[in-house]
Order: C-alpha cells, then sequence, then structure tokens
C-alpha cells in the first residue's frame, strides 16, 4: 500500500539532544557520587521516560540519592551547553521531501509539548507537523504504542500507511508495535543499541528517499 504519512520522533531524531543529555548527567554524577555513568545504561532510558535511569543510580551509589538535585544540576549543565545544538544533518530536506510528495507529516514524543515546540519554533519546522503528540497526551510514553497510534488515528491514516522514524530502541518498538515499517537513523549514543530485525537502519537522513516507499 502506497505510504500516505510519515511520523518523526524528535529528541535524537530531530535534533540530537540525547548526547548533550548524556554528556550533563555523567558529568553530575562523576562529580557528585563519583559514578562514571556507562553509555549502555544511560541509552535504555531513551526515547522513554527516565524513571530507569534513577533506579540504576540507586543501585550503584551506597547512598540515598537526591532525584531532584541530580535532575537540576544536569539540566544547568544541558542548558549551558544548548546552543551548540544544531539540526541533525539532512533533517529539514527531508521533512521538505516529504510536503513536496503531499505526505501528511507527524510527530511523536515521548518529551513534553512544550519542550518539543520550543525547539520547533527556533529552528522554523513547526509548520511542518500537522499532528503532534507527545507525553502530555498519553498515559505511557514509548516503547508503548500509545503515541504511535494516537498519531496515525489524528493523521487519519492506518499503520500500513506510514512510515516513522527513530533513533532509539524504545522508540523502535513502540513504532514496531503500532505495526509501522520503521528507519532508525542513529546518532551517537544509540549507534551501539541492536535494532527489531523488521526496521530498516541507515547511518544519515541522505541515506534514503521518501520516494522509495510510495508504492510498497
Amino acid at each position: 500500500m502506497t505510504i500516505k504519512a510519515v511520523i518523526f520522533d524528535f529528541d535524537g531524531t530531530i535534533i540530537d539532544t540525547e548526547s548533550l543529555w548524556y554528556k550533563a548527567f555523567k558529568e553530575v554524577l562523576r562529580e557528585k557520587y563519583q559514578l562514571d555513568l556507562a553509555l549502555e545504561e544511560f541509552a535504555k532510558g531513551i526515547g522513554t521516560s527516565d524513571g530507569g535511569l534513577y533506579q540504576y543510580i540507586q543501585t550503584q551509589v551506597r547512598m540515598e540519592i537526591n532525584k531532584l538535585e541530580i535532575k537540576q544540576l544536569a539540566h544547568e549543565h544541558y542548558s549551558k551547553h544548548s546552543k551548540t545544538l544544531e539540526l541533525r544533518e539532512g533533517v529539514e530536506e527531508k521533512l521538505q521531501e516529504a510536503k513536496a510528495l503531499g505526505l501528511k507529516i507527524g510527530l511523536a514524543s515521548s518529551s513534553d509539548r512544550k519542550w518539543v515546540e520550543s525547539y520547533l519554533r527556533e529552528f522554523n519546522l513547526l509548520d511542518f507537523f500537522s499532528v503532534m503528540k507527545t507525553k502530555d497526551d498519553v498515559l505511557k510514553v514509548k516503547p508503548d504504542p500509545a503515541l504511535y497510534v494516537k498519531t496515525l488515528e489524528e493523521l487519519g491514516v492506518e499503520a500500513n500507511e506510514a512510515l516513522a522514524i527513530e533513533d532509539s530502541l524504545n522508540g523502535a518498538v513502540a513504532a514496531v508495535e503500532a505495526g509501522i515499517k520503521c528507519i532508525v537513523i542513529p546518532n551517537d549514543v544509540t549507534a551501539h543499541l541492536e535494532f527489531p530485525e523488521t526496521t530498516i537502519r541507515v547511518e544519515s537522513f541522505g541515506k534514503f528517499s521518501f520516494k522509495q516507499f510510495l508504492l510498497v
């Protein structure tokens, strides 16, 4: 069936906020708890809620951790370096391609709407998306498929009429569970992950074209 819509993840896919968050948490935990945060552990929480990360930190530290303090310090570190963030190479061109092909464009993110919209406005991308679903719209975020299911419903397309664009394992699992063909474009903190066999892994936005899926 012809693809009629494409649904983008946000963090790590459109802008690589995840690599900066990893650096922020790694620095804070090293300074405060002498804990070296392994990339493999941090990556487990990419694309979903951060509850698992704090559980891991607590198991590694021989004292009661202050979750709010860790979050605040990490946020301060992130904010200090956030001006260095840029769109991932090729993402704007892919949005332009989808628009030119007449595809409906949606967004499904485990982050909150305020966070997502602030960046989309900053980079002048907000108008590309006719539908946006964030953690504000669901009870469970990725890897639960609810975000994708709701996005499909509002776009008015079936799962087999859409493509999902993801960078994380949790996001890819959510898309697959929703019945959507998923293209995974890893970033620096997700490149080591193994993704579901049914996903299509490419190393950059320039390595594929939406045209090739129009008659699938």
